[in-house]
């Protein structure tokens, strides 16, 4: 088979079959009584195996050797292959990303594009300084909420976060719904990240997700979210505010918490309830139940009443002292 039909029946170029005659990876092995090339079935066979390779992103030179190197193993040239398409991959959908930010920027003009563009590298700095110029910037341009959301939660300078969170909480819609996903985050420090933005944005729209932030396996999100829900009112959060002065975290806040909820007399009663209940538990060890007592310390109510006077005469000093205390505090108000 003459060079220009094996060119049409392969779909390689004349051209590119020359070429690939010159680097020796096919060579006609029959020449015609004039003299031309003459591909035999074993050549054919030949050039749809180079161009298989190739399509796998190998080099010509990766080709040659993998068809004539008795010894050569694919296995380490395909983990190479791999890597590579994962970068090329990863760069490509930076750019993509990048080109779809300024697209959602709607820029005017050239230098709109090139603004958007400076302020979107400057997001990313290896600077923390002009991170935070750049996140303090963004609420006077037209900085894609996508690029501030992606921000916060990979930042972990605490003044370029503040910064951060500040311009999402000006940035309008779109920044709680994206927050919100990565409540979902495998990484706890993302999950981190996302909920104490999410507190920080004002308005009742955030209060469904502040709910679901509730409901999360990770202790931390669930605490951020019940303080900010117990600020805005929600009675549901209290026995997450009774668990985290169980446990400790962020106890005082938690306490303070239910000291403002319990303004209610309906909630008073069913948060010293609460915390009688879990002073009653055997697990209950001497520090949590003075965590406990304490705070009982702002709870109004007959139920209180009642439970610091059991309290004043408990086997734990600690505990008695503070309940003495506080009984002697109520008694002078």
């Amino acid at each position: 088979m003459l060079i220009g039909e094996v060119a049409r029946r392969s779909g390689v170029s004349a051209r590119m079959l020359r070429h690939y005659e010159s680097l020796g990876l096919v060579r006609p092995t029959e020449r015609t009584g004039g003299g031309y090339r003459e591909y035999a079935e074993d050549d054919i066979r030949r050039i749809f195996h180079i161009e298989s390779l190739r399509s796998l992103g190998l080099s010509l030179r990766d080709v040659g050797r993998a068809l004539d190197d008795p010894g050569f193993r694919p296995s380490a040239l395909v983990d190479d292959l791999i890597q590579q398409t994962r970068e090329r991959i990863a760069r490509e959908t930076e750019l993509l990303t990048r080109l779809g930010r300024i697209g959602a920027a709607r820029p005017g003009d050239w230098e709109d594009v090139l603004r958007t563009v400076a302020l979107l590298q400057g997001l990313t700095s290896e600077s923390a300084g002009r991170r935070q110029r750049a996140a303090l910037s963004s609420v006077d341009e037209a900085v894609p909420v996508e690029a501030l959301v992606e921000g916060v939660l990979s930042e972990a300078d605490p003044h370029v976060a503040g910064a951060l969170r500040w311009a999402l909480t000006q940035a309008g819609a779109g920044g709680p719904e994206l927050l919100a996903e990565g409540l979902a985050s495998p990484v706890a420090e993302v999950r981190k990240r996302a909920v104490q933005s999410l507190v920080e944005i004002p308005g009742e729209d955030v209060t469904p997700l502040l709910r679901r932030a509730l409901a999360s396996d990770d202790p931390a999100v669930r605490g951020y979210a019940a303080l900010e829900l117990g600020a805005r009112g929600a009675a549901e959060v209290v026995p997450t505010l009774l668990d985290m002065i169980v446990e400790e975290m962020r106890d005082v806040d938690a306490a303070d918490a239910l000291s403002a909820l319990a303004d209610s007399p309906e909630l008073a009663d069913r948060i010293a309830d609460g915390l009688v209940s879990r002073l009653a538990r055997p697990d209950a060890g001497a520090a949590v139940r003075r965590r406990l007592t304490q705070a009982l310390a702002d709870i109004p109510g007959a139920t209180t009443a009642r439970a610091l006077e059991e309290l004043s005469h408990d086997e734990d000093r600690g505990v008695a002292v503070t309940a003495e205390y506080l009984l002697t505090r109520r008694a002078a108000e």
